[in-house]
């Protein structure tokens, strides 16, 4: 086969991290699957790089301003007040505040951005982030083991440099992240092969198909329990064929999550390694600009072979290499056979029992065919940077400190807005509770969540405790002009001179504590009804 050019991003921080005891996302697999990757010498064939890891700013091209905020500062110890008590942002228990998240997310970021600025740039042919695909994460909150969504930072860096971009998602689990983001454009196109039908996250029919300008670009492969490698063959090759043939994209993007793979502790697919990697082999032979991106895949063992292999088949050595593991770090993980494979089972196909393979596979080749033509879109040189870099406007905090970038005034104004915003009463709105905002002024409506562990649909009380703000509440202070007194005071601030002698008595006998005493009771001071 045809060299190509091949950059692997890897971070010797992605395996540190954990999620928590008994939790099945394992990121100590990317670490496993690397240490294969250099045993078998893959190494010394690729560019072997390590990402710069993604600002809180270059993740908000897709999500909020809150999100991205709330991961910064999120901890195990402060998740419960900063979630609202686990109504907003972080859901159920799939996606848990464990300590180093924001890490954790910008080293996947990271990654994914860097592969499509190297591919974008001409550098490569073909670029691996194994610790990315995470598919699931919304704009607004994290969502089936997945809290930033790399694959979208990743498709908006391509897109920056190609007029259209194809991605392909084989992760048992639908792609719902990344189609919901590019729902609505035609600039690219959303294609995931995945089980449906109380399976997590419960959406991907074939009648979702985009929506306005992105129009049928959304194409949905539902299946069933126990699909194997042929008959997933014989729906992959002519769809793609199809889609590369109507489309043109510039550059495909391929999350290769493995709990598609047979024996997957949360799949039910009957994948086998090469079968799993027939798809990176197939669209390789259509020389087409590819970033491989990693994904689901919850059985650590047969997710480092399959990631291993399929780096070699990225390469075109997949035929050269040895199917007896060489010595590693995790060589006896490996047993008790210690082969680079991962055989079938015995499950029942029952894509192929009942008949549905053909009539899914002839509804995407129908809904394919209604595209007239490859959208086109106008293009221009984008700049290698910035404006504001190229103006020197992007200077950091502390270097503006030095230069007296920021004066006297801006930090006594930033002092009053934090001291404003920390008045802020959580609680309280005239706002529909099925409807919110964000910083980008879009609004959305609640939904119904679904868990990856359980497959079932989860509640979420959002009346739970002081809820969430509903609304941008910034400029609406919770301080007040006192008239009598000629003075600002808090909204709830009791006026001492309008007790009786026995309850001022009462206060003053607090000795100074801060919550008072005597008659007045704590429900009278929260509620403001002492004053």
């Amino acid at each position: 086969m045809s060299k190509r050019r091949v950059a692997y991003y890897y971070d010797g921080d992605t395996g540190s991290y954990t999620y928590g005891l008994g939790h099945p996302m394992k990121p100590h697999r990317m670490r496993v699957t690397h240490d294969l990757v250099s045993a078998y010498g893959m190494l010394d064939k690729m560019h072997v790089l390590r990402p710069k890891r993604a600002t809180p700013e270059a993740m908000t091209a897709f999500h909020t301003d809150e999100y991205i905020h709330f991961l910064n500062r999120v901890t195990p110890e402060t998740a419960e007040e900063l979630t609202y008590h686990g109504t907003r942002f972080l859901m159920g228990e799939d996606n848990p505040a464990f300590e180093g998240v924001f890490e954790f997310c910008s080293i996947s970021a990271g990654g994914s951005i860097s592969a499509a600025q190297r591919i974008s740039s001409g550098a490569a042919d073909i670029s691996i982030n194994w610790a990315g695909g995470l598919h699931h994460a919304k704009k607004r909150e994290a969502s089936g083991f997945c809290y930033i969504n790399d694959i979208v930072l990743g498709i908006l860096e391509l897109l920056r440099t190609y007029p259209r971009v194809l991605y392909i998602d084989i992760d048992c689990h639908h792609g719902d992240g990344v189609e919901e983001a590019f729902y609505t454009t035609d600039r690219v196109m959303t294609c995931s092969f995945h089980k449906f039908g109380e399976y997590f996250p419960g959406t991907g029919t074939q009648e979702d198909r985009g929506r306005g300008k992105g129009r049928n670009y959304t194409v949905n492969i539902p299946l069933k329990d126990g699909i194997t490698d042929e008959a997933f063959k014989r729906v992959f090759e002519p769809i793609i064929n199809k889609i590369m043939e109507i489309y043109r994209p510039g550059a495909v993007v391929l999350q290769c999550g493995a709990d598609s793979l047979a024996g997957d502790k949360l799949g039910c697919f009957n994948l086998t390694m090469n079968g799993h990697a027939h798809c990176v082999q197939y669209l390789r032979a259509f020389n087409v600009p590819l970033i491989l991106l990693g994904g689901g895949g919850y059985t650590v063992k047969n997710v480092a072979r399959t990631w291993t292999y399929e780096t070699a088949c990225a390469l075109g050595i997949q035929d050269d290499i040895d199917p007896n593991l060489p010595w590693n770090e995790y060589f006896e993980w490996f047993g008790p056979r210690y082969r680079l494979e991962v055989p079938e089972n015995n499950m029942d196909d029952l894509n192929v029992r009942d008949g549905s393979l053909d009539k899914v596979r002839a509804t995407a080749l129908q809904q394919l065919s209604q595209l007239p033509c490859a959208p086109s879109v106008g293009m221009h040189e984008v700049p290698r940077e910035s404006l504001g870099r190229h103006l020197g406007l992007d200077i950091a905090e502390e270097d503006a400190d030095e230069d007296g970038g920021t004066d006297d005034l801006d930090r006594r104004l930033a002092q009053h807005s934090r001291f404003v915003y920390k008045l802020q009463e959580p609680g309280g709105s005239d706002e529909s509770d099925d409807e919110r905002y964000d910083s980008d002024g879009s609004s959305y409506r609640r939904r119904k969540r679904m868990s990856i562990l359980s497959n079932r649909v989860v509640n979420v009380d959002h009346d739970i405790g002081r809820g969430p703000p509903r609304g941008r509440r910034f400029f609406k202070s919770a301080v007040r002009w006192d008239e009598t007194y000629g003075r600002v005071r808090l909204g709830k601030e009791p006026v001492l001179g309008s007790l009786n002698g026995s309850r001022l008595g009462g206060m003053m006998d607090a000795t100074g504590r801060s919550t008072p005493g005597g008659d007045v009771t704590m429900e009278e001071w929260e509620d403001g009804t002492s004053v």
